[in-house]
């Protein structure tokens, strides 16, 4: 399976990490858990830069927000109580769903981004938080939205540099919140067909202050669905409003076909999901329709 690596190499700090990403260049990858380098056997790779021991395996909580570190496992994040407790736990939710128990024991929170699969399960979660990622190269560090992250199917922004950690900023306070994250997938373990996660907020009178819907799997990259989320602003969740929403969705979303499953099913089940997640979101911030 390996047959091809000529190097192996595990760096003890960041900087020496750095240096040699930009030594590799394009034949180097970087793995922590190696679940997804395993399944796509890119045999262009001919040099590994192993980051577990770069002392990026944390999740901080603070007034300000949260950072989890790259190498933050997806099982520390289904276990964490920060993470728990961070809107309604939705990506505690959504780590929990990465494959089996023993994937989620190797597999990281900055592997599952820097992988840039259109059906990363944390991506729409962190899309919906408004996360950021922090990377680094060799000269600079630099803070970019996670909406910029991603350049297609499997491509990043990234060039010789490295994921470091994951911001979520803080939350918009006040009460009559709601949060959820939706999965469709062929198995319990097996990626998302399609996925969605939603946020929202109500006022004293039951209108929308302000919503976040964000949908995986069914485009080129992970992507939030910015109209749907205007058509709720001001608005009392009803089930008419969210048959609107469910028609701008489909119209938003680009997914295509595949063995798991066609765009037209992948297209009609974003609407569905959508749907079900702002359902749950309004039964939480007490506006159920």
């Amino acid at each position: 399976m390996f047959d091809h690596i000529e190097c192996f190499y595990r760096p003890a700090t960041i900087r020496e990490a750095l240096l040699l990403l930009r030594k590799v260049g394009k034949h180097g990858r970087i793995v922590a858990g190696a679940t997804d380098i395993v399944t796509q056997a890119d045999r262009s790779t001919r040099y590994l830069v192993d980051v577990t021991h770069l002392g990026l395996d944390y999740v901080r909580g603070n007034k300000r927000g949260c950072v989890i570190g790259a190498t933050t496992t997806m099982a520390g994040l289904e276990h964490s109580p920060v993470i728990r407790a961070l809107a309604g736990g939705i990506l505690a939710k959504a780590a929990s769903t990465c494959g089996s128990i023993q994937n989620r024991n190797m597999a990281t929170v900055g592997g599952n981004l820097a992988n840039a699969s259109p059906a990363a399960d944390t991506a729409a979660v962190l899309l919906a938080l408004d996360a950021q990622v922090v990377v680094a190269n060799s000269r600079r560090k630099r803070k970019t939205a996670l909406t910029e992250f991603y350049a297609g199917p499997h491509r990043t922004v990234l060039n010789d540099e490295l994921l470091e950690e994951v911001v979520i900023p803080a939350l918009p306070g006040g009460g009559r919140l709601g949060w959820s994250f939706q999965k469709l997938g062929r198995t319990a373990s097996d990626i998302s067909l399609v996925n969605v996660a939603a946020g929202l907020q109500a006022d004293a009178r039951g209108r929308i202050k302000w919503a976040r819907l964000a949908l995986g799997a069914v485009g080129p990259t992970p992507l939030r669905a910015r109209n749907a989320e205007t058509l709720l602003l001001g608005n009392i969740i009803s089930e008419d409003l969210l048959t609107h929403v469910g028609v701008t969705v489909m119209r938003e979303v680009n997914p295509i076909s595949d063995s798991r499953a066609s765009a037209e099913y992948r297209r009609e089940m974003s609407a569905v999901l959508a749907r079900r997640a702002l359902r749950e979101c309004a039964a939480q911030a007490g506006c159920k329709p």
